[in-house]
């Protein structure tokens, strides 16, 4: 079993869980930090283009389809069921850290972004929360940090994990 630390970010559809996460992911980089994201999807999704190889070796009748460049690989799968988390995250090659966009159900530490124009409650209770990133002050004992406040939300995790950054070379 995979021991790499894991945090996933949840909250409601709109609130901006990929933006965060676009201003976090640089903020970890520059710390010197290896990382994974895996990003759960409720809805069908396609990764390959109609008319590409790939495209064309999978409509054949492949089950797994491999491509590989120097710059990138992937490799896609038509597994007989959806893949759970922990599945994904045993088939990851090393990293430091590891973050997950919407396994609200799963059993690692969360952070919530919350949007106040959306006038809902936190969809996940404290005891589950690393912190919350929102745009107003929430009645609750967890952490609360603005939504802008990248480099705050990678403090709490790093503290969280006891990363320390950069390893040495």
């Amino acid at each position: 079993m995979n021991e790499t630390p894991v945090i996933t970010f949840v909250g409601l559809s709109g609130t901006g869980k990929t933006t965060f996460l676009e201003k976090l992911i640089p903020v970890l980089k520059a710390r010197g930090l290896r990382l994974a994201v895996i990003k759960h999807d409720a809805h069908h999704f396609e990764m390959d283009r109609p008319g590409k190889d790939t495209y064309r070796f999978s409509q054949a009748g492949a089950d797994v389809v491999a491509i590989s460049s120097r710059e990138q690989a992937a490799i896609l799968e038509k597994p007989p069921s959806e893949l759970s988390l922990e599945d994904l995250i045993d088939r990851l090659p090393p990293v430091d850290l590891i973050l997950t966009e919407g396994y609200k159900k799963s059993r690692y530490p969360k952070v919530e972004i919350h949007r106040a124009e959306l006038d809902r409650p936190l969809l996940t209770p404290a005891e589950e929360l690393l912190c919350v990133m929102t745009d107003e002050p929430l009645d609750t004992p967890v952490p609360q940090r603005p939504l802008e406040d990248a480099a705050g939300c990678a403090d709490l995790i790093m503290a969280r994990f006891g990363i320390t950054g950069a390893r040495p070379t």
